[in-house]
């Protein structure tokens, strides 16, 4: 079953500040979203392509997003 996860890493800049909520029952939920740069290269010319990232984290792990993730910082 270990074999059925896959892992992902998402290197970007912070397009703004995280926003933390709560649910009815209490569980935390923050919410960001990330901007991250690729370059295409075809024969002499160089194009960028941005492509932005929605997240959302749950539980203890989003109280400590909001607590670390600033725009800017």
């Amino acid at each position: 079953m270990a074999n059925d996860i896959n892992s992902v890493v998402l290197v970007g800049r912070l397009r703004r500040d995280s926003e933390l909520k709560f649910t009815n029952s209490g569980t935390a939920i923050c919410r960001f979203s990330i901007a991250v740069n690729r370059v295409k290269r075809s024969a002499d010319q160089r194009e960028e392509e941005v492509s932005y990232i929605d997240i959302v984290v749950w539980g203890k792990q989003a109280e400590q997003c909001d607590r670390f993730l600033e725009k800017g910082a």
